[in-house]
């Protein structure tokens, strides 16, 4: 009955809101789901959706828990250390006008690390910069650009003065990087990608997903790559046999599309 309880959940949720729970990792999810719908006092998910459809709050703390929001300002430095180095100055050797896209970009740590890259580099003004993810939730704390301390803990010392302003225990992003990126709602799964990228950023978020749903989405993003385009992806999500989405290894946890 319990499994019963959590499969109906699954349906009623994707066809209320497109999302679908059964590409993610099951036990995972179930896991962090229960714990929520407990802590809120729900005895079953069927009870927990009932709420969720008439309490907007509660659906965000769905959606927030359901995505896992967590996120850093430069996690795993000495990749970003890679893309600022190389892959980004060869990029606009050939090509002043990039496009870029933080996918998942959760509550926008990412999407800033790389603007302010760009903006060293000279080149976030030309740069179209899209930043996406599927809670609403984040997307606003993203467009808000105030973080907490431990948040920004990785970011190397001349990046932290020039564009952040501490506030008390805060820190809020320049109104520059503000400007050069644009946050939106989108559902990886289900939504058509936007082609001609000259990089995606998608880190940390596959392994939530079963193999049949990141199998989906490494072709998508394959597709949405411009030709010699990177994906760059997170520390624990190798691609195995990179060859069947025409991509090769570029470098540690970098992509690149073939010809």
């Amino acid at each position: 009955m319990e499994d019963q309880d959590f499969l109906l959940f699954i349906k009623k949720v994707k066809d209320y809101t497109s999302i679908d729970l059964s590409q993610y990792k099951e036990a995972q999810m179930k896991r962090r789901l229960t714990t929520l719908r407990t802590k809120k006092g729900y005895n079953t998910f069927a009870a927990f959706f009932e709420a969720m459809t008439k309490d907007k709050a509660l659906f965000y703390e769905f959606l927030d828990r359901m995505t896992i929001n967590v996120s850093e300002f430069w996690r795993n430095p000495n990749r970003w250390e890679v893309l600022e180095k190389s892959f980004l100055p060869e990029m606009l050797r050939k090509n002043r006008k990039l496009k870029c896209w933080s996918a998942a970009c959760s509550t926008g740590e990412e999407p800033y690390t790389l603007s302010m890259i760009l903006a060293k580099l000279n080149a976030l003004s030309d740069t179209n910069l899209l930043a996406t993810d599927i809670d609403d939730g984040a997307i606003v704390k993203a467009k808000a650009g105030i973080y907490s301390d431990r948040s920004i803990r990785d970011v190397p010392q001349d990046y932290l003065q020039k564009y952040y302003k501490k506030d008390n225990l805060t820190y809020c992003i320049t109104d520059e990087l503000k400007r050069g990126i644009r946050f939106q709602k989108q559902n990886l799964l289900t939504d058509t990608f936007d082609t001609q990228f000259d990089l995606i950023i998608c880190r940390n978020v596959m392994i939530y997903f079963t193999e049949e749903a990141k199998h989906l989405l490494y072709q998508k993003f394959a597709n949405a790559l411009k030709i010699g385009g990177i994906l760059f992806v997170g520390s624990t999500e190798q691609i195995f046999s990179p060859n069947q989405y025409n991509l090769e290894p570029a470098e540690t946890f970098f992509y690149r599309k073939k010809e």
